[in-house]
């Protein structure tokens, strides 16, 4: 699973998306160690244990458990795994309103 996390972080750079690691484990020094040995560069959130404040505000009974959540804060899928998820994720993406180019203004006030 952390690969395939590791690989969509750098596949999704620079679009509307974000993964968010919550970890449940007692100390949070070797936490810090995993993180940084798994190479996972995304932001993560320590919950303390698994029956942490995070863990109950979300329902969470298993670990791991992964939700897919929309630009509108909808849960839209839970437990999807690698390519499964990806694929969510991109049908999600590919939903959303193309952004309008970017305009220069300033060059715009310059040639008045």
């Amino acid at each position: 699973m952390i690969p395939h996390e590791r690989s969509l972080v750098k596949k999704l750079a620079g679009q509307p998306f974000a993964l968010i690691g919550v970890n449940s484990d007692p100390k949070r020094e070797e936490v810090k160690e995993r993180l940084d040995k798994e190479e996972m560069t995304w932001r993560h959130f320590w919950d303390q244990s698994t029956s942490g404040p995070i863990a109950k505000a979300w329902n969470v009974h298993g670990w791991p458990t992964t939700y897919v959540i929309d630009q509108d804060g909808v849960i839209r899928y839970r437990d999807l795994r690698d390519e499964a998820a990806e694929k969510a994720i991109e049908e999600l993406l590919a939903k959303l309103p193309s952004k309008p180019a970017a305009t220069d203004k300033g060059a715009a006030k310059k040639g008045e």
